[in-house]
């Protein structure tokens, strides 16, 4: 098992350019792998993993050199601050390629979050803010991607775009990411997209959101459209989910709202009803390369309802699992490296396999720390 770990880390990590000068003391392979090692083990800070790789030096011996024993905080943080993302990213992208497994139709979100404590005033570290690819079918984070420090999500997402494979995919992105620019790229990279319409593009949203509510309110009367409705209860809360999709989108056209693909309109309606009598109803819009009549109102209500799965699934994993919020870690892109291995991590620990006992991920990482085989077991995957 030791010799397949170390292949593993090989396989994937073996080209990474070391930024290092060339009388380095610690092989750059060895950092890393101690580092993934350790954030499987619930190790949240460099302080950590180093404790971490002092305690297991002996085993860590039979699979890994080791010229200089284990590295001081400052050496893994600088490494990591030094560490160019964009080559660790592709690294990381073929590992999460050869966990996933072949899902046609595949859903992939994007969304972004910020790393709240990257922030340094007397250090003049702006806030790291990184933009995430989730499919929602093999719930793996698929790439990453930081913002420029004075820019934003729009700017990120087309790089991150070029990262993936996005060929028979559906990439659903909120309100940030509504742009023809990007809806241009997706199309081009073979993917349909579904993209939220707010106020951010207000010509559109109001075009769009007085389409449906005339309709709504008319009953459709001599209006195709295609309809779904699901219903959902739970935690003192019962919601109406409905999805009207139409694919007349000649007007919206017409009205100077020149989109890339442009095939469909969908709204959802969430009524909410709290047990105790109060209610609230919202609608949502969106716009769609997909042509409602051939992929069905239920598709796109679930595609919808799919891309909250990036906020469920990593984005609060990483801040309650993996304490990614309180991490400190801020020099150069360590705060962003520092994330990706976190995210290998999540990655890593969704393709074990629960039992009766071990379901969650802190039960899982809990395993790791204590037990070698299934933490090499989290790496190889299971026989």
């Amino acid at each position: 098992m030791d010799v397949d770990a170390r292949a593993v880390f090989l396989r994937f990590f073996g080209d990474l350019p070391d930024p290092r000068a060339a009388n380095r003391r610690h092989l750059l392979h060895d950092l890393l792998v101690i580092a993934v090692l350790a954030v499987l083990c619930r190790c949240d800070d460099v302080e950590e993993i180093v404790a971490w790789g002092e305690a297991h030096e002996p085993w860590l011996r039979t699979f890994l050199d080791l010229p200089h024993g284990i590295a001081s905080p400052d050496t893994f943080e600088r490494v990591l601050a030094r560490l160019d993302p964009l080559a660790l990213e592709r690294a990381l992208i073929a590992w999460a390629a050869a966990l996933a497994e072949a899902s046609g139709g595949r859903l992939i979100a994007i969304d972004g979050k910020s790393l709240r404590r990257s922030f340094h005033s007397a250090g003049a570290t702006a806030l790291v803010h990184m933009v995430s690819a989730w499919c929602e079918g093999n719930r793996l984070a698929l790439a990453q991607l930081a913002t420029d420090q004075k820019s934003n999500e729009i700017t990120a997402i087309p790089g991150l775009l070029e990262l993936l494979d996005l060929k028979g995919a559906t990439v659903s992105i909120d309100a940030a990411g509504c742009q023809k620019a990007i809806a241009g790229k997706i199309v081009a990279g073979g993917g349909d997209y579904l993209l939220a319409v707010k106020k951010n593009q207000k010509g559109l949203h109001e075009a769009v959101g007085f389409y449906f509510d005339e309709a709504i309110r008319e009953g459709w009367e001599g209006l195709p459209r295609l309809e779904c409705q699901s219903v959902d209860g739970d935690h003192g809360r019962l919601e109406t989910r409905r999805c009207w999709c139409v694919a007349d989108t000649a007007w919206v056209k017409g009205q100077g709202q020149d989109w890339p693909g442009l095939r469909g309109l969908v709204c959802v309606e969430a009524d909410r009803e709290v047990f105790g009598g109060k209610r609230s109803v919202e609608r949502r819009y969106f716009i769609t390369s997909h042509d409602p009549r051939e992929v069905g109102a239920a598709f796109l209500l679930q595609a919808v309802r799919g891309h909250w799965g990036i906020e469920n699934r990593l984005h609060w994993c990483l801040d309650v699992c993996f304490r990614e919020d309180e991490s400190r870690v801020r020099k150069g892109h360590a705060a962003e490296n520092l994330s990706r291995l976190r995210r290998l991590a999540l990655n890593l620990l969704r393709k074990l396999p629960q039992t009766k006992r071990v379901k969650s991920l802190k039960n899982k990482r809990l395993l790791c720390s204590w037990d070698h085989d299934y933490l090499l077991k989290a790496l190889t995957g299971p026989e």
